[in-house]
C-alpha cells in the first residue's frame, strides 16, 4: 500500500524521503533516485509533513515513538503535519495525536504553531493504492484537514472529514466491519446457490441487477472464474490478507466493548477469519472465505460447460 501511494506522490511531483523496514522496497526507490534515510527520525528531520502506513498499533507506536521513532528526538519537531493512514484503535489515534499537538514546531507553518496530527486510514486496497483511487476517511482538526487534502488527493480520489481525532479510524473499523460480513453474506448465498443447482454466474447477475448488489458481488466478487482482475482469479493471491481482516475485526471488537456495544456479526466474523488464519491462509485475499470456509466452487466457464456437455451427449 504504502509504496503505491509514495509512487503516486511522485508522480504528482512531490519530493520525497521514504524509510521502510524491508530494504529490498528501500532500493527500488533509491534506484528511482528518492532520497530513503535508515530510520524514522532521520525522516523527520528532513520533511515537511510525514505520513505512515503501517500494519498495525505496535508498529505505529514503534514508528513514532520507538527508539529512532518520530518523536524520539524531543518536542522540537520539524514537520507540521503528521499523517497516519494506518487501521489501529481510535484511542492509539487520540493519544499519538495528543502528544504531537504537545510538541513546539521549528518554524512556525501558516495557520500552525504547533505541529498537527491526521489519522486517514484508506478504503480501496492494494489496487486502489496503485490506481491513486482510495478513499481517505480523516479524523483531526478541520483546518489541517483541508490544508492536506490536496495531498491525499494526489493519492487517493475523495477525501471525507469525519470529525476529531480517532474518528477517521472509527470509521475504517465501522467500514471493514461491514465488507467481512457482507463477504461473509455473499460467499454464503453463492455456496447455497451452487448447492441448489445454480451457477454463480447466474446469481451474480441476478444479485447486480437487485437488492443484493454490494462490492463484494459487483466488484470484488469472490468465485474463481466470474471476475478478472481480483483476488479470485489469482488464487486468492494478493488483494487484503485475512490476516488484516481478523485484525480489523478484533479492532471493532474491542472497540464495541469500549462503548459497551454488542457487535454479534463482529464476534462471528472474527471467529471465522481467525479460523481461516489457523488453517495457514493468513496471508491469502479474505474472499477466500467463499472457497475455504464455505466449500465453494470455482465457475466453470460457459464454453468448458458447453465442451463437457458435448462429451456427455457423445458418450
Amino acid at each position: 500500500m504504502g509504496s503505491h501511494m509514495a509512487n503516486n506522490l511522485i508522480r504528482a511531483g512531490y519530493n520525497l524521503v521514504v524509510h521502510d523496514i524491508n530494504l529490498n522496497a528501500m532500493k527500488k526507490f533509491s534506484e528511482k533516485g528518492v532520497t530513503t534515510k535508515e530510520t524514522p527520525m532521520e525522516v523527520m528531520k528532513s520533511s515537511d509533513v510525514v505520513i505512515t502506513m503501517v500494519p498495525s498499533a505496535s508498529h505505529v507506536l514503534d514508528v513514532y515513538t520507538g527508539s529512532n521513532g518520530l518523536l524520539h528526538s524531543g518536542k522540537l519537531l520539524r514537520p507540521w503535519l503528521f499523517i497516519d493512514s494506518s487501521t489501529v484503535d481510535p484511542q492509539t489515534s487520540r493519544k499519538l495525536s495528543s502528544s504531537i499537538s504537545e510538541c513546539s514546531l521549528e518554524e512556525k507553518r501558516g495557520l500552525f504553531d504547533h505541529p498537527v496530527m491526521l489519522d486517514a486510514p484508506v478504503s480501496g486496497g492494494v489496487l486502489g493504492a496503485e490506481a491513486a483511487t482510495l478513499t481517505f476517511m480523516v479524523g483531526g482538526l478541520e483546518n489541517a484537514y483541508l490544508a492536506a487534502k490536496s495531498l491525499l488527493l494526489a493519492m487517493g480520489k475523495r477525501a471525507i472529514y469525519c470529525g476529531g481525532a480517532g474518528n477517521g479510524v472509527a470509521a475504517k473499523i465501522c467500514n471493514n466491519l461491514a465488507m467481512a460480513v457482507t463477504m461473509l453474506g455473499i460467499s454464503e448465498a453463492f455456496a447455497l446457490g451452487q448447492s441448489l443447482g445454480i451457477t454463480a454466474n447466474t446469481l451474480t447477475n441476478i444479485f447486480n441487477s437487485s437488492s443484493a448488489r454490494c462490492w463484494s458481488s459487483d466488484i470484488y466478487n469472490p468465485v474463481p472464474g466470474v471476475m478478472e482482475g481480483v483476488p479470485s482469479s489469482r488464487n486468492y493471491d494478493g488483494g487484503f490478507s485475512s490476516k488484516l481482516m481478523a485484525k480489523d475485526l478484533e479492532l471493532a471488537e474491542a472497540s464495541a466493548k469500549e462503548v459497551g456495544f454488542n457487535c454479534r456479526f463482529t464476534a462471528q466474523a472474527r471467529e471465522i477469519y481467525t479460523s481461516l488464519c489457523k488453517e495457514g491462509l493468513e496471508y491469502k485475499d479474505f474472499s477466500c472465505v467463499f472457497r475455504h470456509y464455505y466449500s465453494g466452487k470455482d465457475e466453470i466457464s460457459k464454453g468448458y460447460r458447453e465442451e463437457l456437455h458435448g462429451q456427455n451427449e457423445d458418450s
